[in-house]
């Protein structure tokens, strides 16, 4: 689809354990590029999340997508909570590679300390700050570090990925105070720092996938990606849903785009530019979650994606 468009990019996916962060590494992997795919969960120690997937198995699945165009996974262990590590890390990527071309916080990680439709005062506290933690200092934590390296060349790219798109968020509470602030910061931190990069000719991006089929929402809905339809007698809208293998597209896409630095400081949507560069879901659909959304689902009208997949 984009064969060794990226070879000789090196790519640091933060936060590549699963989901999202996942199919990106594996996307940027199949496009030729060097990935390092950090996380804390290995075949050894799981994270406080407690979930199966680790980094070592999404280096592996980018070594396997890469191997005609030269893409290469590299796991590396990292709490991007803890600065010495994350420092380390960008440290290791200059000395072995002595370049970053791609940066994409994906850091996350929170989903079982969200508590949906819980006011802020009944919220627990140490669940919610330590959600704006993951959510927010990791990236920040990270930005920090790896920025210095990703500025020495000039056309880097940094993807901030979050939950939902600036216009959505603005106009939509997402259920939970801790969990609409954190996924509406790093919206505003991907303009912000786009100011930032501008004179260094770099570009910041925010970017949301739609309605996930990650492995713990396949979970969720008692199903695998192999039969995810089933799921949809369960909840209809579960019809519009996507792959983490898409978003990751999106990404590469950008990282290929010659002309990128016209997306710097915008909120941007795994829809929004499959319909831009023409790349699909691995069905060959083009899923279009968040038009859907706002026009189906939260319209109360009955799911039906024709015309948006």
């Amino acid at each position: 689809m984009m064969s060794q468009v990226l070879k000789g990019k090196v790519a640091l996916v933060a936060g590549a354990t699963r989901g999202a962060g996942r199919g990106i590494a594996t996307e940027l992997g199949a496009a030729g590029a060097t990935v390092y795919c950090t996380g804390r969960t290995t075949r050894t120690e799981r994270s406080e999340l407690n979930r199966p997937e680790t980094i070592e198995e999404t280096a592996e699945l980018v070594q396997q997508a890469g191997v005609k165009t030269g893409g290469k996974g590299i796991a590396v262990q990292v709490d991007h909570l803890a600065p010495a590590q994350v420092q380390a890390l960008v440290q290791r990527i200059e000395r072995e590679q002595g370049r970053l071309d791609v940066l994409v916080n994906v850091v996350w990680g929170a989903d079982f300390l969200i508590e949906w439709n819980v006011p802020v005062w009944k919220h627990s506290l140490e669940r919610g700050l330590h959600m704006l933690r993951l959510a927010i200092d990791t990236h920040i934590i990270t930005s920090h570090f790896a920025l210095p390296l990703l500025i020495k060349n000039p056309g880097g790219l940094v993807v901030e990925m979050t939950d939902g798109t600036a216009e959505y968020n603005k106009a939509k509470y997402r259920l939970s105070m801790f969990y609409d602030l954190a996924k509406t910061s790093v919206i505003r931190m991907a303009w912000g720092l786009a100011q930032e990069l501008k004179p260094h000719q770099c570009t910041f991006v925010a970017l949301t996938a739609g309605w996930l089929r990650s492995e713990q929402m396949l979970d969720n809905y008692s199903v695998s990606e192999a039969n995810w339809r089933d799921a949809i007698a369960k909840q209809p809208h579960f019809v519009i849903t996507e792959t983490p293998r898409y978003v990751g597209r999106a990404v590469a896409h950008l990282v290929g785009d010659p002309d990128v630095a016209r997306w710097s400081g915008q909120s941007l949507s795994s829809g929004q530019l499959a319909k831009v560069y023409g790349f699909t879901d691995l069905d060959g659909s083009q899923p279009d979650a968040w038009r859907y959304v706002v026009e189906v689902q939260d319209a109360g009208k009955p799911a039906d994606a024709t015309g948006y997949r």
